[in-house]
């Protein structure tokens, strides 16, 4: 089991790119959700001034 946690060596550099994929997919759904929330507002916004 320890030889795969050491990925033979490359260990530092496949934990770093899986970190770095997980924390830029993390990312971008806060971005999608937070630009979501925002376009809803707007939305709500303009359907209040057409009243």
């Amino acid at each position: 089991m320890s030889d795969f946690w050491a990925m033979g060596g490359y260990a530092v550099f496949v934990w770093t790119s899986y970190g770095l994929a997980a924390v830029t997919l993390a990312g971008l759904l806060g971005l999608t959700l937070w630009q979501r929330r925002q376009a809803r507002a707007r939305w709500d916004s303009l359907k209040e001034t057409k009243r």
